[in-house]
């Protein structure tokens, strides 16, 4: 009776857990519908009636506050399951058993993915899209405090997406927008996020909002989200470059203990209740406001400042 009782609550555990991830890839579904029209996206510049982010949202505060929100939605269905079936092909011990079927369950891992390449792209639309330079250098410097604010949170997978939006080649050659900017902010958080000597400040960083998730004594300071295709990449390559077996046939726990660590963490953060104040406005906004395609964006961008050599122009011309 008392097994009836305990296999009674775990199934009833197990019900309300998979409830929770329908519940998410129902989410995903309705988003991805919303979107969809929209992300055909414009090839050139939208009409006026376009809102902007500045008109839903004009704290930079707020809206690094409104990122996190979605990054821990999007984080909280994704299930260690999915690393596995992202990296994992055959039984980890068994050259010859196939572990899983054809079908791999990893959508929740390929939304968020996408969520990161989307804010990209709408970082990079808001800057491109006004006309004038002095408003162009505004949303630059709008961005960069919702970059910083990022940071100072624990919220590295936005704040590499602000980054990797304002590098993108339609953004970085206004140069007469960016001579308007105080750049000295920006270079500081791109540092933080440099790629050299595989991502050091970045992961220096990381290790510091680890420790102090540790230690923490409310729920804004637990907040830790990685960049996600860094950890994907981690995750990895530890898995490929590392054997599962010791060449005397032993398994291989070192490696597998790693893994397990690795996706531990990341089950640890991802399990954090967003500390702030939910505005539907704002992430309505961030989910279905119409973004460029890369073609749109360059011909936006040389609208806004004409191309400066033979290969810009040419470039125009085939896209006009």
């Amino acid at each position: 009776q008392a097994y009836w009782k305990k296999m009674n609550q775990l199934l009833q555990t197990l019900n309300q857990k998979l409830a929770t991830l329908s519940h998410g890839q129902e989410g995903i579904v309705k988003i991805s519908a919303a979107v969809s029209d929209k992300l055909v996206a414009f090839k050139s510049k939208p009409p006026s009636i376009q809102r902007e982010i500045l008109s839903v949202c004009s704290d930079p505060y707020t809206l690094a506050q409104q990122l996190t929100h979605v990054e821990l939605e999007r984080l909280s269905h994704i299930g260690p399951e999915e690393f596995v079936q992202a990296f994992v092909h055959k039984d980890p011990l068994d050259g010859t058993k196939t572990c899983f079927s054809e079908q791999k369950k990893t959508s929740n891992l390929e939304a968020y993915v996408k969520w990161f390449n989307r804010l990209c792209y709408l970082v990079a639309t808001e800057i491109c899209m006004p006309a004038k330079k002095k408003q162009r250098a505004q949303v630059i410097e709008f961005f960069i405090d919702v970059a910083r604010e990022c940071f100072n949170i624990g919220n590295f997978n936005s704040l590499m997406a602000i980054i990797s939006g304002m590098n993108m080649s339609p953004v970085s050659r206004l140069k007469k927008t960016w001579s308007k900017v105080k750049t000295a902010k920006f270079f500081i958080l791109e540092h933080q996020m440099d790629p050299t000597g595989n991502f050091y400040n970045y992961r220096t960083a990381l290790r510091g909002a680890a420790h102090r998730s540790l230690t923490a004594h409310s729920n804004r300071e637990k907040i830790v989200i990685p960049f996600f295709s860094l950890l994907i990449k981690d995750i990895y390559f530890l898995n490929e470059g590392c054997a599962n077996r010791l060449p005397n046939g032993h398994v291989n726990f070192e490696k597998f203990l790693e893994l397990a660590k690795q996706v531990g963490e990341f089950i640890t953060w991802k399990q954090v209740e967003c500390p702030f104040e939910q505005d539907p406005n704002i992430i309505h906004y961030l989910h279905t406001a119409p973004i460029f395609t890369e073609d749109g964006l360059y011909l936006a961008s040389y609208e806004s400042e004409s191309p400066e050599n033979q290969t810009e122009k040419d470039r125009w011309k085939s896209l006009r």
